[in-house]
């Protein structure tokens, strides 16, 4: 038998991924991460508490990068990333301790994974928690070059005694509906699809602005000492989907759409003609990125401390659902 023909040597980089660039990448942002990127976890201290509880969630931010990219605008999606995890965090009236990043790339572009990274750590810094580090994965063949993806993972404490959720509200409480920044991360594959049939333009400025942060004045609430019951982040599936997840059996919350304006990306989306009003409800925020139920005598009190809140309903006895007036 003739012996086998001898193959040339493979490396690693030969497989599509660039270890160089991948180390190079890590020092980059070493800075920007809580105590360095050093070991294989991050950590930071626990405060002090009573009964605490340990709070986490994860989430990404959708098809969203996909038309960032095209548009050549992904500094902002740090912002969208963090706030999909924190403002479901705070939904429980926990307060956000610490965050991960994954970013899956096909090749790893360090500049733009800089960027993306810087983004994070930007919004981590604004929602008052530490980014303590993340994994970039370079997987050529399962991303194209050019490609990829972005995931986060927050973690956060609240007092067992001080949760916020259903348990708490009752029939008569007010929802408060406090804005959203635009379509935050949730609908963009409608919005793509709407673009690419040429009934909606591609406007990064209209778009692509970043999920608002609710952290300070949920946080801020809290803090001041101003009673809440529940909170829902209004995210894929509208108000009709988030709203109700807050609401105990027996009772349904009630709005009035007259008290709070859309924004004129979810606007111009509607414009096209092309999307039912079913759908609308279904697949975007609305305006309205985040509820607060409160009881009757507070009401006045959340809308002083955050000026662009509003009355936007209430909690009545009745079927699990959502009504409007």
């Amino acid at each position: 038998m003739s012996p086998a023909p001898e193959q040339p040597g493979i490396s690693y980089r030969d497989a599509g991924v660039n270890l160089d660039a991948a180390r190079r990448h890590t020092n980059a942002i070493a800075g920007l991460v809580y105590g360095g990127v050093a070991g294989f976890a991050g950590a930071l201290p626990i405060p002090a508490m009573r009964n605490g509880m340990l709070v986490a969630c994860t989430d990404g931010i959708g098809t969203k990068l996909l038309l960032a990219k095209e548009l050549g605008r992904i500094e902002g999606l740090g912002q969208d990333l963090v706030g999909m995890c924190v403002n479901d965090l705070i939904c429980s009236g926990a307060k956000p301790l610490g965050f991960l990043d994954y970013l899956a790339v096909g090749a790893l572009d360090p500049g733009q994974a800089r960027v993306l990274v810087q983004s994070v750590a930007l919004a981590c810094t604004a929602a008052d928690c530490h980014l303590l580090g993340g994994e970039t994965a370079e997987m050529p063949g399962l991303y194209q070059p050019g490609h990829f993806d972005l995931a986060g993972f927050a973690v956060g404490v609240v007092e067992r005694d001080a949760m916020l959720g259903p348990d708490r509200v009752q029939p008569g409480d007010l929802v408060i509906g406090i804005p959203s920044s635009g379509i935050h991360s949730n609908g963009f594959s409608l919005v793509r699809k709407l673009i690419d049939d040429g009934g909606l333009g591609a406007d990064p400025d209209l778009l692509l602005t970043p999920t608002r942060l609710y952290v300070s004045e949920v946080l801020g609430l809290l803090g001041a000492g101003v009673e809440l019951h529940a909170a829902a982040h209004i995210t894929g599936g509208g108000l009709p989907e988030n709203l109700p997840r807050v609401v105990p059996d027996g009772m349904r919350a009630v709005l009035d759409p007259r008290t709070w304006t859309v924004p004129p990306a979810i606007d111009r989306v509607l414009a096209t003609g092309r999307v039912s009003d079913e759908d609308a409800w279904n697949t975007f925020n609305m305006g309205i990125g985040m509820c607060l139920l409160v009881p009757p005598d507070v009401g006045d009190a959340v809308t002083r401390a955050v000026p662009d809140s509003r009355l936007i309903g209430w909690i009545e006895h009745g079927e699990a659902g959502l009504r409007f007036v």
